[in-house]
């Protein structure tokens, strides 16, 4: 193809991206309330972010772990201290006017055998939640089949979570409901900023150099750069943050993920004659009536949609959407058993990197840094099971 008949193609998509992001809006907001309609079209600019700075969990904790390349580790630690002093002041009521809640769950042995599986699929699926998503609207093909599979060990573990529950934990506890909030915020702070230099003196004992998290951006290149990318990926920390406190002031609740993963399964299948009503899950509040009512209605399913496009608009934006590829049965298998780790794990820990850690410790909840320690140890061990299905290759 030409390269005037390859502009005009790509001018054609994203007109008609764009075009269907509106109209999707507008129909969400017919079928639904305004509030919906904002929440997906935050989905759309997490999405848009996510793909123009390549911000994502895997690829950055394995850099990490093969390179010592720490710049993509370093700009989640900014994002979290970014997140929990946006988020703090809000949920500890320092503002009554404003209703929200933050992600706290409890620690227990759920949380570390989930979050440790979930952070095997990582490897071996080539995404995290957030990750999963934006690649899929990235057009990589081989993500369909992580996704496909996600869906399913979500929508599996919903049938016997009650067995992993009963298993034990030692209760929530939360730096804002238990404590001192600012007290718990500084206390917080002060951690994340150790484990910011740890990582920069990591990266510089192995490359005797630490790569900038930012890069300058000439005033003529900014709108250019703000539309087709790449961006740096300090632009990615700010968008992310700000987005997700939006999340929270208008759903009341921080930005998740999983749970419509779980949620699409069960009503496929309902939809092919099965029956989810009796596991203990679907009998829960929430999950009962997120089950009986539109996908709609739920924020999680909305704002995942509206990540999809966004990914898909600003892919097409760099001219960089995913060719066809031919996937190897090794790539199969991979996409295949990551997936459904990632899924179940993801129901056991209460979510993924993003509704259990991001959310989880921007709340102040401890099981977001159980859940990091637990996922971590997790990739660890599937960074090192890529080289040995040679998925990559050997590190020195």
């Amino acid at each position: 193809m030409s390269q005037a008949k390859q502009r005009v193609l790509e001018k054609g998509s994203i007109a008609f991206l764009s075009l269907f992001i509106l109209i999707a809006s507008l129909f969400i907001q017919a079928a639904t309330h305004s509030k919906q309609a904002i929440l997906f079209l935050v989905g759309v600019g997490l999405g848009y972010a996510l793909l123009h700075a390549l911000f994502g969990f895997t690829g950055a904790w394995r850099m990490l772990v093969r390179d010592r390349n720490s710049v993509g580790v370093r700009a989640q630690i900014l994002l979290l201290i970014g997140s929990s002093i946006l988020f703090f002041p809000i949920l500890a009521g320092v503002f009554p006017e404003i209703k929200a809640v933050g992600a706290v769950a409890p620690m227990g042995y759920s949380v570390l055998i989930g979050a440790f599986l979930f952070g095997i699929g990582m490897q071996l699926g080539g995404g995290c939640g957030s990750g999963t998503l934006f690649t899929l609207g990235w057009g990589q093909i081989d993500m369909l089949i992580t996704f496909i599979f996600f869906i399913i060990g979500a929508t599996f573990a919903t049938s016997h979570l009650d067995w992993w529950f009963a298993l034990g934990d030692i209760g929530h506890y939360s730096l804002i409901n238990d404590g001192d909030w600012l007290f718990g915020l500084i206390a917080q702070l002060v951690v994340l900023g150790i484990l910011f230099l740890a990582m920069k003196k990591i990266e510089q004992s192995r490359h005797g150099a630490v790569k900038p998290i930012t890069i300058k951006v000439d005033n003529g290149q900014f709108i250019n750069r703000l539309l087709h990318g790449p961006w740096p990926i300090s632009w990615g920390v700010i968008s992310l943050a700000l987005l997700g406190f939006a999340t929270l002031l208008i759903a009341g609740h921080p930005w998740s993920i999983t749970f419509a993963f779980g949620l699409w399964g069960a009503k496929i299948w309902t939809a092919l004659g099965g029956d989810v009503t009796y596991w203990s899950f679907w009998q829960l509040g929430y999950p009962s009536r997120a089950l009986d009512q539109s996908v709609l209605l739920d924020t999680t399913s909305v704002m995942n949609f509206g990540l999809l496009l966004g990914a898909a608009l600003a892919s097409t934006l760099a001219s960089k959407f995913a060719p066809p590829i031919n996937i190897k049965l090794s790539r199969l298998v991979t996409a295949i058993i990551g997936g459904l780790l990632l899924g179940y794990g993801a129901r056991l820990a209460f979510g993924c990197n993003i509704g259990a850690l991001l959310a989880g410790i921007s709340s102040g909840s401890l099981h977001g840094w159980v859940w990091l320690v637990a996922a971590f140890i997790g990739s660890y061990l599937g960074t090192h099971l890529r080289v040995l299905i040679k998925l990559d290759k050997p590190w020195h």
